[in-house]
């Protein structure tokens, strides 16, 4: 006779016990899920140690842009995007930081800041509403070679998006109430920023390593320059650089490029050409040879250390840019990083490390960055300079080539996500004179750069025996053992002026 229990729930079960045939039953079963269980432990196994088979990744295609040059100068380019009754207008000036004024660092940045906070026509509240009105997006800034301003809106409000664009880049009114409040903004934000030992370390390094270029001062500004800044220099900046010939607008998204010339005649037709600034003098080009030097911001609070470590490098337009590109991710890039794996992995010294190509209209740098707690910087610096060395000296291997083509080909398709992301990716190729169609030929010129080009740019570029070095944090934790690398030079924290004239070497 069965005893018989009542589950939760109201549901009941039998206490008896399996008989033979049931026994047979369940040893089947066990046999068959274990089976399984070691199928499936094998094959994570095999994928813990072989990474799954990845399709090559499709190739990104933007259509072909249309271009149109207004009377007055202005280049128009239009890229119809229909997915989304969306379209995003992007305007820019080609005069940003590097055009700001002797001794006025920052002019581009405050200018553009205040670029919609009211016009002659206008207020800050007024723009304010118009765009919330129209559910659109807008934002205004200035870069190293660019300033800029960019405006998403939905498709039926393109003729707000369009009056309102042309009237923030020709009519900025430079009201002296939003000036002030802008110079308080940038003051505050410079406070802290001076206090950052990351933003002091890259500072530094471009001041250092763009010395004698119009490249080598914050683009943000300084404590000492901005409050210098009259709304008469914002004026004058805006007057000389932001005209139609030294414009361009490109308009991305839900609208055919007939109705987007015709709007942009009408909202910037208006727009008087001027006489063209002269632009920034000489190709700067790499620095020259210089033997290594060591630049120490001293900062005794600071538990880490910011590290920089690199070389002058190339403009943007130059023909070693995808060679160079590749290289860069081998070193410090996302795809084959081998500084990570070096300081992280092995060494366990940082939790990130990495390296930049930056790329300027006229002059650019190669630099790896990492931070690390202050006993372990010499170590971690002796270990970035080893892995340089080992770039330079020996090829890259080809399972590091061919990740790095993977990567940057792949890659590609997250750049151009939105309309902004197109709008701004167009903008950059025309202001650094690219051709259009750049983006879609980067893959087959990514598959075609052999293995020896690669290094032989790597050997052009990199000198870690002549390599700027910046370090910024506590120098008593490692000053005395700085020697072996080279001279070195101590800046206490408040005697560090970002402004001063000549260079910082």
């Amino acid at each position: 006779m069965h005893s018989w229990m009542s589950k939760p729930g109201g549901k009941a079960f039998s206490n008896r016990q399996p008989s033979t045939v049931d026994r047979q039953s369940l040893n089947g079963r066990g046999c068959i899920f274990l089976l399984v269980l070691l199928l499936v432990s094998s094959a994570l196994g095999r994928d813990r140690q072989y990474p799954p088979t990845v399709p090559p990744p499709k190739p990104v295609l933007l259509p072909a842009p249309a271009e149109r040059r207004l009377a007055n100068g202005l280049r128009v380019v239009v890229i119809e995007r229909h997915s989304l009754p969306v379209i995003t207008l992007r305007f820019v000036a080609e005069a940003g930081a590097e055009a700001d004024p002797p001794g006025l660092a920052g002019t581009a940045q405050f200018v553009a800041g205040l670029l919609d906070e009211g016009t002659t026509s206008r207020t800050s509240l007024q723009i304010a509403e118009a765009v919330d009105d129209a559910g659109g997006v807008i934002d205004t800034g200035a870069d190293w070679d660019q300033s800029y301003v960019a405006l998403s809106v939905l498709a039926d409000h393109a003729g707000m998006a369009f009056d309102l664009v042309a009237d923030m880049a020709m009519r900025a009114a430079f009201d002296e109430s939003e000036v002030e409040r802008g110079r308080k903004q940038l003051l505050s934000s410079l406070e802290i920023l001076h206090q950052d030992p990351s933003y002091l370390a890259d500072a530094v390094f471009d001041r250092a390593i763009f010395a004698g270029t119009p490249y080598s001062h914050p683009a943000e500004g300084t404590l000492d320059s901005v409050p210098r800044v009259t709304r008469d220099d914002l004026r004058r900046f805006h007057e000389r650089n932001y005209r139609p010939g030294n414009s361009i607008l490109a308009v991305v998204g839900d609208i055919v490029p007939a109705d987007a010339f015709a709007r942009a005649d009408e909202s910037f037709g208006s727009w008087k050409a001027e006489t063209a600034a002269a632009p920034p003098a000489g190709n700067f080009g790499r620095s020259p040879s210089l033997a290594r030097q060591i630049i120490v911001i001293d900062k005794p609070d600071a538990v880490q250390t910011e590290i920089r470590v690199g070389n002058r490098a190339i403009p943007r337009g130059s023909p070693d840019y995808d060679a160079l590109t590749m290289a860069n991710q081998i070193l410090g890039g996302p795809a084959t990083n081998r500084l990570f794996h070096s300081l992280r992995s092995e060494h366990g010294l940082t939790y990130g490390a990495s390296s930049d190509l930056v790329c300027h209209q006229t002059v650019g740098s190669w630099v790896a960055k990492t931070s690390t707690r202050t006993p372990e910087t010499v170590e971690a610096l002796d270990l970035i300079l080893g892995e340089m060395k080992r770039l330079r000296d020996h090829e890259p291997s080809d399972a590091e080539l061919d990740a790095t083509r993977s990567y940057l080909t792949g890659h590609m398709a997250l750049e151009f996500e939105t309309s902004e992301d197109i709008a701004a990716q167009v903008l950059q190729l025309m202001v650094y004179n690219l051709p259009l169609d750049y983006w879609n030929k980067f893959p087959a010129r990514i598959d075609s750069i052999s293995r020896q080009e690669v290094w032989d740019r790597i050997r052009e570029y990199l000198n870690p025996d002549r390599a700027l070095i910046v370090l910024v944090g506590d120098a008593s934790g490692f000053e005395k053992d700085l020697k072996k690398f080279g001279e070195t030079r101590i800046i206490p924290l408040p005697k560090l002026d970002l402004g001063a004239p000549g260079d910082q070497r």
